[in-house]
C-alpha cells in the first residue's frame, strides 16, 4: 500500500490546475518546497508568487486578486495560515466572501519534531467559525488531490487542512469527491467511528484489530468538516448506540464538536472525542506523539472495549 503525504497530493493537484484553468493562481509565504506549492511554479512562473515571510499580507493579496476574478490559492503552515493570517482570512476574504482557497499543510501533531509552536490543533474550530468558510481535511493522495481540484470550482473560501507525513492510501484514483458527504468504509453495530484526516486510517486499524475481538464497528470518513454530512450522522445515531470521534485536533471545535452539534439537535445519543484533550503537543516522532496522546489504532481499541 502507497504511502504518500497530502501536501505532496497538493502539489501534483496544483500543477493540473495550472494547466487546466488559466485564472489559477498561487501564492505561498515562502514554504513553497515544503507546502509542495513550488510544484505550480513549475508549470507557469508568472501565476506563482512568494509572497515571503508575511502570511497577513499573503492574504490581503489573495484576496485583492479574488476580487479581480482569479481563483487563488494560498499556502503556508497551518499554524501561520490559520493562526497568524485569521484576522486577514476573516475581514479580508470571509466577510466579502472571496473566491481564496487557503491550504494549510503541516496541521496537527504529526508535525513532530518541530514541537508545540509548529503544531497546529486548533485551526478546524478557527476556521469554521467564519461565516462563508467551508472547511475539508482529505484523508490520503487520492482525496487530497480531489479536494483540492474541486474546491477550484466551488465559489467561496475554503480551507483545505493538509499533512506532513506520508499516509497509506484509503482510496485509489476512482476516488470522486462530494461536497458535503461523508463515506461509510466499513458497516458494523453499536459503535461508529466517525474520522477524518490521517485517523481515517487508525479507525479502519482500530476496526481491524476489533473484528478479531468479535466486535464489529462501523467507520466513517468525514473528509468535510463544514458542511458537514448532517444526514448521514443523523442515520448513524439512530442506528448506533455509540459515537467516537477521531481527528488530530484539539476536541474543542474540530470535528467532534461539529458532529456533536448535529446529533444534539436530530438524534442524541452517547458520544466519546478522540482528540488532542486540550493540552499542547511537544517535540518529538509523529508515530511516538501519537501514541502519547492517544490517537493511534490502539487507543481508539481501548476506548472502544472501555466503552461497551
Amino acid at each position: 500500500m502507497a504511502k504518500v503525504a497530502t501536501r505532496v497530493a497538493y502539489g501534483d493537484a496544483l500543477k493540473e490546475l495550472m494547466v487546466e484553468n488559466k485564472n489559477v493562481v498561487v501564492l505561498d509565504a515562502d514554504l513553497a518546497g515544503s507546502t509542495k506549492s513550488g510544484e505550480a511554479k513549475k508549470v507557469d512562473p508568472s501565476r506563482h508568487f512568494d509572497m515571503g515571510i508575511a502570511e497577513g499580507n499573503m492574504m490581503a493579496v489573495a484576496a485583492g486578486m479574488a476580487a479581480s476574478n482569479k481563483v487563488v490559492y494560498a499556502s503556508s503552515f497551518a499554524m501561520f495560515a490559520a493562526g497568524r493570517a485569521f484576522e486577514q482570512i476573516r475581514n479580508s476574504i470571509c466577510y466579502p466572501n472571496l473566491n481564496v482557497k487557503v491550504c494549510a499543510t503541516h496541521a496537527g501533531i504529526t508535525v513532530g519534531e518541530d514541537g508545540a509552536s509548529h503544531q497546529c490543533i486548533e485551526d478546524l474550530a478557527l476556521m469554521r467559525s467564519i461565516p462563508n468558510m467551508k472547511v475539508f481535511v482529505p484523508c490520503d493522495q487520492y482525496q487530497a488531490k480531489a479536494i483540492v481540484k474541486a474546491v477550484a470550482n466551488i465559489d467561496g473560501p475554503c480551507y483545505v487542512r493538509l499533512g506532513r507525513g506520508a499516509v497509506e492510501d484509503v482510496y485509489d484514483e476512482s476516488y470522486r469527491f462530494e461536497l458535503g458527504k461523508g463515506r461509510v468504509l466499513k458497516e458494523g453495530k453499536k459503535v461508529a467511528l466517525v474520522a477524518t484526516g490521517m485517523m481515517v486510517q487508525e479507525a479502519l486499524k482500530a476496526a481491524d484489530i476489533l473484528a478479531k475481538e468479535d466486535i464489529s464497528v462501523t467507520v466513517v470518513d468525514m473528509p468535510c468538516i463544514k458542511p458537514i454530512d448532517e444526514e448521514l450522522i443523523e442515520n448513524i445515531a439512530k442506528s448506533h448506540e455509540l459515537i467516537i470521534t477521531c481527528e488530530e485536533h484539539n476536541v474543542y471545535g474540530g470535528l467532534g464538536s461539529a458532529v456533536s452539534e448535529v446529533t444534539s439537535k436530530k438524534s442524541p445519543l452517547r458520544m466519546e472525542m478522540i482528540g488532542m484533550q486540550d493540552t499542547f503537543g511537544e517535540s518529538g516522532m509523529p508515530n511516538e506523539l501519537l501514541v502519547k496522546y492517544g490517537l493511534n489504532a490502539e487507543s481508539i481499541v481501548e476506548k472502544v472495549n472501555k466503552c461497551l
